[in-house]
């Protein structure tokens, strides 16, 4: 069981979080702050990192701060941006991954307005390409840094055979992080492994949010659910990108082993991506609905019964966390993020990562006992309620007049 979660005088859970400031929870004028938020996408996709992103460039307009946004945009983008977005030049990713974009790097005009803007902070999110680039700039004109981390890109190389590129990224990222004011990790877990990694000592937290007016066990629809094919079995989701990193592996082995075991179940994916194609074909009849976002998302997420998240690269983890507001348990990888949202033996079940059998064995019990399913859902959702957007863009705040004290005080 995760040591830091408890339970109430109700039986119920307890989230465990960082403490943030009362004066940033109480903020109300940001009126001194002139924000550069440098993205990596802000718009171009609907994936957590850019949900996280816009949800906290609202809470600083809403507050009077001054924010100008730089990101490589493209003709389709996913949703509306929040606040002022100026694009950077770029050009599709390779290697199968066009949905991504690249800048190499800040073009004249770019810098040019940015110095039109005069930020006070730069906020960079991207800590490669036009992010060092980015730093660079700051570095120059004496303007103080927070870095924000939101997936571990070192990480990736190992799901596309590129594994001895693994440390020499490492080491980048080492030297990018370091050279900022200040660093942000969505969770506890990031924080801890980035200092392990050597990327700083002090790293804050910027944590996630959930929508509880959106994501609520209200949403399950019988009708929905029986309209997709999805019978009176338990139905076992996966929630996310259809890319490697993303642990589709290790799914689609799990529910091959929990077939071999002769357990009856439907599958559920909600999402897509360039792997749907092979992840298709190994999961046989699989109900594949594509991307689902707002109140659609959240229908088809509360109308499964459980998830599986065997994910290890994710920073946070906002697909357990969007499950759990949805009332369902959550089955996922022992690893950064999800180890400080699910509470092992009480909203769900943490793996060690690659461990197909501990996934199969802990779906099993699921599957085999509805009692056990159902009071680890209502589990998950008390768990949930804990995380708000407000408290978790106060702690970015908290993080932005730290990196600007710190600056302050730095010689010459």
């Amino acid at each position: 069981m995760n040591r830091s979660a408890r339970l109430d005088a109700e039986g119920r859970v307890d989230a465990p979080s960082r403490d943030v400031p009362a004066s940033c929870l109480a903020a109300d004028d940001l009126s001194s702050l002139r924000i550069a938020l440098v993205s990596g996408n802000y718009n171009c996709l609907r994936d957590g990192a850019n949900r996280a992103q816009n949800m906290l460039v609202r809470y600083l307009l809403d507050r009077g701060a001054a924010v100008r946004v730089y990101s490589p945009t493209c003709d389709n983008p996913a949703f509306e941006p929040a606040g002022d977005l100026v694009s950077i030049p770029s050009s599709p990713l390779l290697f199968g991954r066009k949905e991504y974009r690249i800048a190499w790097g800040l073009p004249r005009s770019v810098r040019e307005d940015i110095a039109t803007f005069a930020p006070n902070l730069f906020h960079i999110s991207l800590p490669l390409f036009h992010g060092h680039s980015a730093l660079k700039l700051a570095r120059r004109t004496g303007v103080p840094v927070v870095a924000a981390m939101h997936t571990r890109f070192e990480t990736y190389p190992r799901y596309y055979g590129l594994g001895l590129f693994e440390q020499p990224l490492l080491a980048k990222l080492r030297r990018f992080y370091r050279a900022c004011d200040g660093v942000v990790a969505p969770c506890e877990s990031a924080a801890r492994t980035m200092q392990n990694q050597g990327m700083g000592e002090n790293i804050r937290i910027w944590s996630r949010g959930v929508d509880p007016q959106i994501f609520t066990p209200d949403r399950r629809d019988p009708e929905w659910r029986r309209a997709q094919g999805l019978g009176d079995e338990p139905v076992i989701a996966f929630l996310g990108r259809l890319v490697l990193e993303k642990g589709l592996g290790d799914f689609a082995d799990t529910i091959a082993r929990l077939r071999e075991g002769g357990a009856q179940f439907h599958i559920l994916v909600i999402g897509d991506g360039p792997a749907r194609a092979e992840f298709s074909e190994r999961l046989g009849d699989a109900i594949f609905i594509g991307f689902q976002h707002g109140a659609e998302l959240a229908r088809a997420v509360a109308s499964a019964d459980l998830l599986l998240n065997p994910s290890a690269t994710e920073a946070f983890g906002n697909v357990s966390l969007e499950a759990m507001a949805c009332g369902i348990p959550v089955v996922a990888a022992d690893a950064t993020g999800n180890s400080n949202i699910v509470i092992d033996g009480l909203t769900g079940a943490l793996i060690p990562p690659g461990d197909v059998e501990g996934y199969a064995l802990a779906i099993s019990r699921y599957l085999n006992d509805p009692a056990l399913r159902k009071a680890h859902a209502f589990n998950a959702h008390t768990h949930s309620q804990a995380f708000t957007w407000d408290r978790a863009n106060a702690g970015m705040v908290d993080a932005y007049f730290s990196a600007l004290a710190k600056h302050q005080t730095v010689p010459g």
